[in-house]
């Protein structure tokens, strides 16, 4: 697939993905750090796309004590010692559809970090093309990140603003799969069934698991595709205020990625809470 295929998918931001050809042509530019980011932390050592750095989304991008995310002055000593200045353009990928990479590159959003793009398709893709893989941990310079400011406001929400939504009938979607929508299961199928006392959705969110924006290949459907889904099906329309949801906030972060570069919604928040926070609280409401 090239630049081009993936300009004709007819995205709002089609600059926001790029190719593995493009990753290929690119492996050694000082300007470009490529970001791998699994589910399985142990897949980067086993081996990765030559030059990629690995971010953990457990031990690099978790504040050690509270459920949240590091501060800006761990932000800003992770980016140095990545080799990542803010000029740096940073392209994620990762297993599973890239489900951790968009994780990941919204937390970097969070802090300001703009300049950031995903390879369409992922590990699952590269491999399957028979790229190089290597086992060589790449060693950058340290780079100047000067500590930024981070700002959850636009594209991050939290139990209350979930709660205001719910007043205000605003659309939302559950992106977990069917039994955990329905309240069958506590945790995705295959799982083991922990993490809330009780099952169920928000009341009012539309079910469109996460996965079904991607095609078989690991990279994303067209935009035209895209649309049937979350604007036939779940009923979302250009200009809501949508908020995405999960268990812990990371299959929603992948839709939160489609929503807003894909289809240009501007207006999308995750809500990294999900169900873990909602499904254990006093007094929210759950339907089944």
């Amino acid at each position: 697939m090239t630049e081009q295929q993936i300009a004709e998918k007819g995205y709002a931001h089609p600059e926001a993905l790029v190719t593995t050809e493009w990753v290929a042509e690119h492996l050694n530019d000082e300007n470009v750090r490529i970001v791998e980011s699994d589910e399985d932390v142990l897949l980067y050592d086993i081996g990765h796309v030559p030059n990629a750095v690995k971010i953990d989304w457990v031990e690099d991008l978790n504040d050690p004590l509270m459920r949240d995310y590091l501060d800006p002055e761990h932000f800003a000593r992770l980016m140095s010692e990545k080799g990542i200045s803010p000029d740096t353009m940073v392209v994620f990928y990762g297993d599973k559809n890239n489900w951790w990479a968009t994780y990941a590159l919204w937390v970097f959003r969070l802090f300001g970090h703009d300049n950031v793009k995903v390879m369409d398709g992922g590990r699952i893709k590269w491999e399957a093309e028979g790229r190089e893989m290597t086992q060589q941990v790449p060693n950058f310079p340290k780079a100047d990140y000067p500590i930024p400011t981070r700002d959850d406001s636009k594209i991050r929400a939290f139990k209350e603003d979930v709660e205001q939504h719910l007043k205000s009938q605003g659309p939302m979607v559950d992106v977990r799969s069917p039994g955990e929508y329905s309240g069958e299961l506590l945790h995705m199928p295959d799982y083991p069934q922990e993490g809330a006392l009780r099952g169920g959705h928000i009341p009012g969110a539309a079910n469109v698991p996460w996965a079904r924006a991607v095609r078989e290949d690991g990279t994303f459907k067209s935009a035209d595709e895209l649309k049937k889904i979350y604007e036939g099906e779940a009923g979302l329309k250009e200009g809501d205020d949508v908020i995405a949801y999960c268990r812990i906030g990371e299959r929603s972060s992948h839709t939160w990625f489609v929503l807003n570069y894909l289809l240009g919604y501007e207006k999308v928040r995750n809500y990294d809470g999900s169900w873990t926070e909602w499904g254990n609280s006093v007094r929210a409401p759950i339907e089944r």
